[in-house]
């Protein structure tokens, strides 16, 4: 059987899957939160850089419509940026 990322050796891997399941749950919990605000933090730099001129309301409104879809957080927060 192949990995599940191609550039991790098998034995790795399976030392990691192997870890994942030792740990416990409230740990799991702790990565998943460290890794959505990774990802929150990534989604805004990127929104800086497409959208320089932007205030921290409408950078959140955009990030709100990456992570929502866009019906959904216009329900929540109004209309997007473009849209006023």
């Amino acid at each position: 059987m192949g990995t599940l990322s191609p550039d991790t050796a098998p034995e790795i891997e399976r030392l990691q899957i192997q870890h994942l399941r030792r740990m416990p749950a409230w740990r799991k919990l702790n990565l998943v939160g460290e890794m959505n605000r990774t990802v929150q933090a990534l989604a805004l730099a990127g929104l800086r850089q497409r959208y320089p001129d932007d205030t921290e309301e409408q950078r959140r409104r955009r990030l709100a419509a990456l992570l929502l879809g866009s019906e959904l957080a216009t329900r929540a927060y109004g209309p997007a940026p473009e849209e006023r």
